[in-house]
């Protein structure tokens, strides 16, 4: 199977499913390149759009969570602790496998998976980027 796949990329029946480097050859000098696209003289690649369904970042809407801690009970990873005193939960991205069950078993559909926010990307593991908590 991924003996099949290899074969239509490398002769052309499919195109690849990844972004491209913005120009077809790699330039001297990047500041050149980013001013001549900037005046017209040269043209960038465009991005690959994101695949509907795609699973980003999740996002969590605290208003809407009754406590109800089913995310928990279903989170292979353990990425989600929940805070009794405020009866709340707290996502923690870093350990996230982006399964979606969370996403499935909620009764109040206040979690979700963003399609837009998906470069989560930081040098610390606890960091505040890597923590959904509102």
């Amino acid at each position: 199977m991924i003996l099949g796949e290899l074969i239509k990329r490398l002769i052309g029946v499919e195109r690849p499913v990844t972004n491209l480097f913005p120009v077809k050859y790699m330039p001297p000098s990047l500041k050149d390149l980013l001013a001549k696209v900037e005046r017209g003289e040269a043209q960038t690649n465009p991005p690959v759009p994101t695949p509907a369904k795609f699973r980003g970042k999740i996002t969590y809407e605290r208003e809407k969570c009754i406590g109800c801690r089913q995310c928990l009970r279903v989170c292979p990873s353990k990425a989600i602790k929940f805070k009794e005193e405020e009866e709340k939960i707290e996502i923690y991205v870093s350990r996230c496998t982006f399964c979606s069950l969370c996403n499935d078993i909620c009764p109040v559909n206040c979690l979700h998976m963003d399609e837009e926010d998906f470069l989560l990307s930081d040098g610390e593991k606890f960091s505040e980027k890597l923590t959904v908590k509102d």
